[in-house]
């Protein structure tokens, strides 16, 4: 099973919140328990606005549907070194004590998850929530390989640390703006959505699910950098989303291949001199 290649450098995350990665390509989480009172108002990282993908049949994509509403129940959190998608497929480890109660709690009943990006000490207060879809692997000690999907972006109103997991209560969101996205917009995302398939998987003439979800969230999930992809989650509006990846691709495309061009020439001359 394939995982995800975040260009993430652990290194520069604090300790308790290193994702590392599992022998067998799923993600995997370690973090120290929060230090947050149970049930507190939210003292979380605000984030502003310029702040891989699984292939299945079975997977279900989510409707953005009924999305607008404060949760009844606390939504329990799953803080991660990534940024989640609307319908993107999230790959995972379970191994941790704390979250294999999580998974007990959820899996049965075909509940939602959040995620969230571990970020600066902290969390990101806008995620959104996964459920799982397929269980891939049960081991003896209770640990679990499964494939979650992206389905509800949220924002966090509040913390509640009751259980050995974080949880929160949560208002759901959907787009504040509905309108259509002009026709020029559109044949210019799908373009940068080509050339970004490319460089991740080349030779691969893969179009976006049209019918399945929007662009944008298709799009952002070629892109690597977390605060970008945070942005195209915390942003309301289709036409706003498309917009601002139609304007960051050219110069994250240039650095990619920087970056690329680096990697070629490292083993030549031990010190290539480019900036990146």
């Amino acid at each position: 099973m394939a995982g995800f290649d975040l260009a993430i450098d652990v290194g520069k995350w604090p300790p308790q919140f290193i994702r590392d990665g599992a022998s067998n390509g799923c993600l995997s989480a370690r973090h120290k328990a929060h230090q947050i009172k149970g049930r507190r108002a939210l003292q979380l990282q605000d984030h502003g606005a310029d702040h891989q993908y699984i292939a299945g049949d079975w997977i279900l994509w989510p409707r953005e549907t009924d999305n607008e509403s404060m949760s009844t129940e606390l939504l329990p959190l799953f803080p991660l070194s990534l940024v989640l998608l609307p319908a993107m497929p999230l790959p995972l480890h379970i191994f941790e004590e704390r979250y294999k109660e999580m998974m007990g709690d959820v899996v049965p009943a075909g509940a939602e998850f959040g995620v969230v990006l571990a970020k600066g000490g902290g969390i990101v207060n806008i995620g959104c929530t996964a459920r799982v879809e397929r269980v891939l692997h049960r081991y003896p000690d209770g640990r679990l390989d499964l494939v979650a999907v992206g389905q509800r972006r949220f924002q966090i109103a509040s913390l509640d640390e009751e259980k050995s997991y974080l949880r929160a209560e949560v208002e759901f969101f959907n787009d504040e703006d509905v309108s259509e996205v002009p026709s020029d917009l559109r044949d210019k995302a799908i373009a940068a959505y080509r050339q970004l398939a490319e460089i991740e998987n080349p030779g691969d003439a893969s179009e976006p699910e049209f019918d399945l979800v929007r662009i944008s969230f298709q799009l952002a999930q070629l892109i690597s950098d977390l605060d970008r992809r945070q942005t195209v989650l915390s942003l309301r509006s289709e036409v706003e989303r498309l917009e601002y990846l139609v304007r960051i691709v050219p110069e994250y495309l240039a650095r990619q291949e920087r970056i690329a061009f680096a990697k070629r020439v490292a083993p030549l001359n031990g010190n290539p001199k480019i900036a990146l």
